[in-house]
């Protein structure tokens, strides 16, 4: 992870943290093209770990971490990544595994940040 992947992922936890209380413990982030993959570990807080310890909670979770994380970066596009990468913030892809609490975030940009910052 180069030092701009590593600012980037600074500014997930960042982002995270401000919008949902907590951001996670442990991130990398990999450029490719126009995306900016992070893999994410620790996502999860005591509440929700407690709430993942059965099927119905778990299954509200990955909605939760999945969909509602979605809609929060169309409802407040991640305007500090943008004036970091110097690009628009296009989309958003994501999952998580609850029972081993490693998410994926994949964000596309207009540009090709790996080009731009990669070389």
């Amino acid at each position: 992870m180069n030092k701009y992947e590593a600012e980037f992922s600074n500014l997930v936890r960042s982002f995270r943290k401000k919008h949902m209380g907590k951001g996670p413990s442990k991130i990398n982030t990999t450029f490719c093209k126009n995306w900016a993959i992070c893999e994410m570990e620790g996502n999860l807080s005591p509440v929700e770990k407690f709430i993942s310890g059965t099927d119905k909670g778990k299954q509200i979770l990955k909605s939760a971490r999945t969909e509602m994380v979605k809609d929060l970066y169309r409802n407040n596009p991640p305007k500090e990544m943008e004036e970091f990468l110097g690009c628009a913030f296009v989309d958003l892809f994501v999952d998580i595994d609850i029972d081993r609490d490693f998410g994926m975030s994949i964000f596309i940009f207009e540009e090709n940040i790996e080009m731009k910052y990669c070389k």
